[in-house]
């Protein structure tokens, strides 16, 4: 019964690495196109968002948005660094 639960935990780490490799990769391209769409500010972008809507609040949304995109990646980091040592623990028993 430990040997399974062992191998699911482990299981459960190494989906969580592929999901913080993905999501990180992800946080890079998600950057990547903010930086160039506030650097060229594209007419047709702020025609999609509405006329009330200036730059300055696309910039402040955007960073906090990718702000606590980054909080969450940091969350899941730490639950799958644990998810980890829990797995080794049990596998030396």
């Amino acid at each position: 019964m430990d040997d399974v639960f062992q191998q699911r935990i482990r299981a459960a780490a190494i989906a969580g690495w592929w999901t913080l490799l993905i999501a990180a990769g992800f946080l890079t391209l998600a950057w990547i196109l903010f930086l160039l769409l506030v650097s060229i500010r594209p007419a047709w972008y702020g025609s999609l968002l509405g006329p009330g809507m200036a730059w300055d609040e696309v910039q402040t949304v955007g960073l906090w948005a990718i702000a606590i995109f980054k909080m969450c990646l940091w969350l899941i980091g730490v639950v799958v660094v644990w998810l980890t040592l829990w797995s080794r623990q049990l596998a030396k028993r």
